[in-house]
């Protein structure tokens, strides 16, 4: 095919694998005054919305994650203490893992923790951090180091984990590593032709028969699968199998999203609203004409799409007030994940949060910084005060009479 590599790669795993997957998620105690925190208790995608790896410049001697373990070291750590320290008032936390990343090793996708009760209606996704590379992605890469800098959201999961520790929200973290399919896609916004075997088609006006699901974006590089990346090109030595693609959508895309949805609904029925916060990481940016500081922070609602304005208003009072120079909606307004969980009209609303890596990586952009605990910290508070007043808009019934 053209534009692809032809050089060796390891045999990939193919085949579709169907998961029987059980209901992981516990049910949420009712909420009630000791459960919450003294203040809770009174579209098509834009130009300026190209990802963040399009600017990126990461060093490539950073080494690949070993794929004999199901997550490294430092968020098993995180993840493996069973307790939220802080926030939660050392509440006991339920765990769950789904999904399957490869036959082969069988590593769970995600993993999602929460405290048994719950101190604000608040659930931190990240899903474009996973470091569990199959031997056959890393191997298939024509690049395996470039490309995963490049790809990931460099350990903003660590950044999610002790955010999480410090509020007792809940904290869903994917595993699968964006390079082999990207969470903030649709399932079907794939470029076809990097896609080898039968095709998705539909009729054209004329009768016919067009390929389907590729879009502007997907043309691009950065659908489902990556294809691109800006710089470096094709990042894949030979075209991915139907099989394959299917596989993964199976055994990530669909048990990810099920779980996030599963989860919003629980917190919803528990307070009568939910806010998720997707976290992302982003490379720095460069100033904007007007600006005296590149932003470090971008909130992205879907241009108000997938909040109510009071609560993305009082985001960004927080910010300002902290110091934090923010932007909102540009260059990243949110994707997929916003689209698809977002319904403010039933009480779930939705976020995006990207970060700059400067501001908790160290200087090669590839490891943790001591940046990070105080960087936490502020964003603890912004989350301790976007839910605490999701709670009291969800006991009013109506968001647009919040008082600011």
């Amino acid at each position: 095919m053209r534009g692809f590599d032809t050089g060796p790669v390891s045999r990939q795993h193919h085949g579709t694998v169907r998961i029987a997957r059980k209901s992981v998620l516990r049910k949420i105690p009712e909420r009630g005054p000791a459960n919450c925190p003294a203040d809770a208790r009174s579209g098509e995608t834009r130009p300026e919305e190209a990802d963040a790896e399009n600017d990126a410049a990461a060093p490539i001697d950073a080494p690949g994650t070993n794929d004999a373990e199901p997550i490294d070291a430092l968020l098993a750590q995180a993840l493996g203490e069973g307790r939220f320290d802080e926030g939660a008032g050392s509440a006991d936390l339920a765990k769950a893992t789904g999904g399957m990343i490869d036959p082969e090793t069988q590593r769970p996708a995600f993993t999602h923790v929460c405290p048994r009760s719950m101190p604000l209606p608040v659930l931190i996704a990240v899903p474009h951090a996973g470091r569990a590379y199959p031997r056959a992605v890393r191997e298939a890469l024509r690049d395996s180091n470039l490309c995963q800098l490049r790809l990931e959201d460099r350990l903003v999961d660590a950044l999610g984990v002790a955010i999480a520790r410090q509020t007792g929200t809940g904290l869903l973290v994917a595993h699968a590593p964006r390079a082999m399919l990207d969470l903030n896609r649709a399932h079907d916004d794939v470029d076809w032709e990097m896609i080898a075997g039968a095709r998705r088609q539909t009729k054209g006006r004329d009768g016919e028969p067009r390929i389907a699901g590729s879009n502007a974006r997907a043309r691009s590089g950065l659908g489902l699968v990556p294809r691109r990346l800006p710089g470096f090109g094709e990042i894949w030595r030979e075209p991915l199998a139907r099989a394959e693609l299917d596989r993964r959508i199976d055994a990530v895309h669909r048990p990810y999203h099920q779980f996030l949805s599963e989860a919003l609904e629980n917190i919803r029925a528990s307070w009568g609203a939910a806010l998720l916060i997707d976290l992302h990481s982003m490379p720095p940016l460069r100033c904007q004409p007007g600006q005296t500081r590149a932003p470090q922070i971008v909130l992205g609602d879907r241009f108000g799409a997938s909040c109510e304005g009071p609560l993305m208003a009082r985001a960004l009072q927080y910010l300002e007030a902290n110091g934090i120079e923010t932007a909102h909606n540009r260059p990243y307004s949110g994707g997929y994940v916003l689209d698809r969980h977002a319904a403010p009209s039933r009480g779930i609303h939705a976020v995006q949060l990207e970060v700059c890596r400067r501001t908790y990586l160290d200087d090669t952009l590839s490891e943790v910084s001591p940046a990070l605990p105080a960087l936490a910290e502020r964003l603890a508070g912004l989350v301790r005060e976007l839910g605490a007043m999701t709670a009291r808009l969800a006991d009013r019934g109506q968001l647009s009479h919040a008082a600011e």
